[in-house]
Parts: structure tokens; sequence; C-alpha cells
């Protein structure tokens, strides 16, 4: 796992440590982290060109000494003034190592175009609102120059407790954090500016608390996995209620991803063109025809372990009935698309004790909270939250960056999506995903953050291809949400892999 603390908690174990060490110490055990990242990304540092970009805070300083040390090696080391206002022991450091300082005008602009490398040290984590002049214009230059962009902490301009980005910032292309990851480095639109993440060791472990957010690795993934003495029953028994007369590629593909996410069986229900494509699509699938508003319709379908219910299925009277009687039992249950519509209107139905995950979009959480979708995607993590405790269930907001919430417990932040999953269909495998996750035993925040896990994985699989040293061999393709049910097995792979490595 991958944590990151607020900014707040941050400032707190700083100060804790910092009591207890000589001055200045937790800032040289930053920039000595900075230069040998730093040191690692170039062909060599003697006669290297480097340029600081200093803000009058922390960060400045730390770039500075990093600088320091860089000009210690040979390289050769100019410092971009942000300001009036500047570290001066950081500064005395650079000069006393042959480093120059140069303004923010046209030497400046200079500078920056001709570096090898740029440490970006305008703003640190107490940083929020848009970067006024200079750094604004600082921050645009960094990001169109050739040289490679390092961030000192956090890039200028992203918000480090929220990844908001209100402007311009500096587009990284590696961060160097210190201590803990922040939450804007894991969060959309914040992270797009991160690049790769480095952290950097400097002794705050002991003084953190627990953590507000966590993104999971590849090994932390942990689907149920069957055993000597497992049989379909077992596995777990998804039982799926979706499609329509109108909608019925979300019963198809709704049901594929519960199948190809290790459900022993999948029990399948709906009206009967659904059904008969289903039974066409995967016959492995044990379907049920039933008659819109049937009270019996449960019991028709048989036993299960968990329930699946939404994905075009319509919100008429018929999909309410049904969804309170799936809600009124005391299974698991996954509410998707047209279930969350329905919900908006019966928030009721959520007094439940058994675990409940919703799985929206910003705009089908806008309607279940009362937000605008404008307000949700503006700040992603504290609508998860919020919405998390106020429904509650288990929330997983689906989105660039999907984030998956339960009350009390640090926000989950899937790192695996991809653009390519902005797809029609591609919600309903994940939800037959976490649905069959669910069925096998999984608790609900962990087979919501797994489901979102393997989903993205797999849509980057089925649109790169194969890999040759880490790259995508021919680039990357459209994919459709098919793409992603067929991927699903590879996926598993790749993570099993991961835990056994």
């Amino acid at each position: 796992m991958r944590y990151a603390h607020e900014v707040g908690k941050v400032r707190a174990a700083e100060q804790a440590l910092m009591a207890r060490l000589p001055e200045g110490t937790l800032m040289q055990r930053a920039a000595a982290g900075l230069a040998s990242v730093c040191a690692g990304l170039l062909p060599a540092v003697y006669g290297a060109r480097v340029v600081l970009l200093v803000g009058g805070g922390d960060n400045g300083g730390d770039a500075l000494y990093a600088g320091a040390r860089l000009a210690r090696r040979g390289a050769r080391v100019e410092a971009v003034r942000a300001g009036a206002r500047i570290h001066a022991g950081g500064l005395a450091a650079l000069l006393g190592a042959g480093g120059r300082l140069r303004d923010d005008g046209e030497e400046g602009a200079d500078a920056i175009a001709a570096a090898d490398l740029i440490i970006d040290g305008l703003t640190g984590i107490g940083g929020f609102g848009g970067l006024r002049e200079p750094h604004a214009t600082l921050a645009a230059r960094a990001s169109r120059a050739l040289g490679t962009v390092v961030a000192c902490d956090v890039p200028s301009g992203v918000d480090a407790g929220t990844g908001r980005v209100a402007g311009a910032a500096v587009q990284a292309d590696v961060t160097v954090t210190f201590g803990t990851h922040k939450p804007g480095l894991l969060i959309d639109p914040g992270a797009s500016y991160c690049g790769v993440v480095e952290l950097v060791d400097i002794g705050l472990g002991p003084e953190l608390p627990d953590p507000d957010v966590v993104a999971p690795r590849a090994a932390d993934v942990r689907p149920p996995e069957p055993g000597p003495e497992s049989d379909k029953y077992r596995r777990g028994v998804v039982g799926i209620l979706a499609g329509g007369e109108e909608f019925t590629g979300a019963a198809v593909l709704c049901t594929g991803g519960a199948l190809r996410g290790g459900a022993g069986m999948v029990r399948f229900a709906s009206v009967r063109h659904p059904v008969e494509l289903v039974r066409r699509n995967w016959p492995e699938a044990v379907t049920t025809v039933i008659e819109p508003g049937d009270g019996a319709a449960l019991a028709k379908v048989g036993r299960v372990q968990s329930w699946v219910i939404g994905p075009g299925l319509g919100t008429g009277q018929a999909a309410e009935s049904l969804l309170e009687a799936v809600l009124g039992t005391e299974l698991p249950v996954l509410v998707d698309a047209d279930g969350l519509t329905v919900l908006a209107r019966r928030r009721d139905l959520l007094r439940r004790a058994a675990p409940t995950v919703l799985t929206p979009h910003a705009g089908e959480l806008s309607r279940l909270v009362g937000a605008s979708r404008e307000a949700i995607e503006a700040s992603r993590l504290e609508h998860v939250r919020g919405a998390a405790a106020e429904l509650p269930a288990t929330v997983l907001l689906k989105g660039s960056t999907t984030l998956v919430a339960e009350q009390d417990r640090p926000v989950r932040v899937n790192p695996t999506g991809t653009p390519r999953l902005a797809a029609a269909g591609t919600g309903d495998v994940l939800s037959g995903l976490i649905g069959a996750l669910l069925a096998g035993g999984m608790p609900a925040l962990d087979a919501a953050a797994a489901g979102a896990y393997l989903h993205g994985l797999a849509a980057r699989l089925a649109s790169a291809g194969p890999y040759v040293d880490g790259e995508p061999w021919h680039g990357e393709a459209p994919i459709t949400a098919a793409d992603v049910v067929t991927a699903l097995p590879e996926a598993f792979r790749s993570v099993a892999g991961a835990g056994a490595g």
C-alpha cells in the first residue's frame, strides 16, 4: 500500500520530530533525498545544467540545499527566485558551492529553457488556490521546457490535500515527496501533474497517525482463491438483476464481469429478451425469466451469496420493487446505474445491516446526495467521504481517479484506471466483477477496491497489448467493454504473480 496523510497531520508530525532533532536536520534529510533522485535522473551530474525555481517557503530551502549538493558534484546550478523572500541558509549554501542566483525575468527564462533538469521549489504542501505571479509564469515555463522537471514534495499549483488544480501548475516528470504521500499526489487532476512519485523517508513514520488515503499495489489485491475442497457454491453464487427490453447489453456485460471475476455460479434474472442474450453469450449462467412486478422474483432466482442490481434495469415501479426486495435481504448488495436512480428517490431502502456497495459516477452521486456534479468533480475526496457517511454505504465513485470510501476508514484510491475505460458498458463489467468478489466472501471495502484495481488493469492490458521493456509495444488502442471482460483473467494472473513475488 501507498499511504497518504492530510497536510495538517504531516505538519504536526514534522513539528514533533523537529522538536527532538538539531535545527535544520529535517530539511537536510529532504534535500539529500531530493538531490539523490535528481542525480539518478541525469546522465552525468558533472557539467549538467540544473535550474532551481525557488519560492519563499521551506520547499525553496529544500531545493536550494539540494542544488548545493549537486553543485558540489560539478553541476552548473542556477536558482531563479520568485519574489523577494528566499531561504537565507539555503541560498548561502548554494552560493558557497558555486551556484548562482537569477531573477525571474529574461535571464531566468533563458536558464529554464536551457536546463537539463529543473527543480520546482516554488510552493509546498501548504499552497492552495491558483498560483500568483511570478509563480504562474515560472510554472508555465518549466512545464514547456525540454529538461526533466522534478517537483519538490508536490508540484506547485496542485493542492496537496485534495488534488485540486486551480489555474497554472507545474507539470512534473518526477515528484519527490517527503515522509509520506499526500492525497493530492494520488487523486486527479493533481495526480496527472506528478509524473513518477518517489517517496523519501525523512523519519516521520513514528510520528504519523493512521493514513487518510491509501492506494493499493498489485501485491495488496487478494481476490478469493479456490481451494482443494472448493465447489461452485463455496466459490460464491452471484444473483444479477439487470437489463430490460431497452438496455440488453448491460445484462450480458455484467454477467461476463461476474463470471470472469471468479464467481462459482451466476444466477441471472430479467425479462425474456435479456435472458435470451445472456444464454447465448454465457451458457454457464443459470437464467430465469421474471415478469415486471413479480413479487416472487427473488425466490424464483434461487439461493445466492450476493446481489448485483441496476445495470439497464429501468427506473420504474417494477425496478423499484425489485430493489426493495433485494435490499430487504441480509446479503451483500451492489447497486449500480438505474438502481442508483431509484435509490435517489428511495434512500430509505439503505437502512439495512448487511453490506451495501454503491458505484456511482459524479452525475449519479449528485442525485443521491444533492450536490452538483461540478462540485463533486472539483472535490472528489470530500464528497465520496461525505456520501459514505450520509447514505451510509461503501461508495465507489467512478472517474479519472476512482475512489472507494467507507465511514471511518481510509479512502482507497485506485491507481490502475485509464481514459480508455470511458466507453459504454465498462461500468456494467465492474458491477459484475465486484459482485463476484462479494459472493466469494470479501468485505465490501476490499471487494470494491480490488474490483476497481482488476477492472482498470484489465482495461490497460486490453488497450496496450504486449509490453516491451515496460512500454506498450505498439501504443494503446481503443477498447470496448467486452474487451475488458476478455482481459480479466490476465489481470487476475498479474496480481497473483505480484503476490507470489
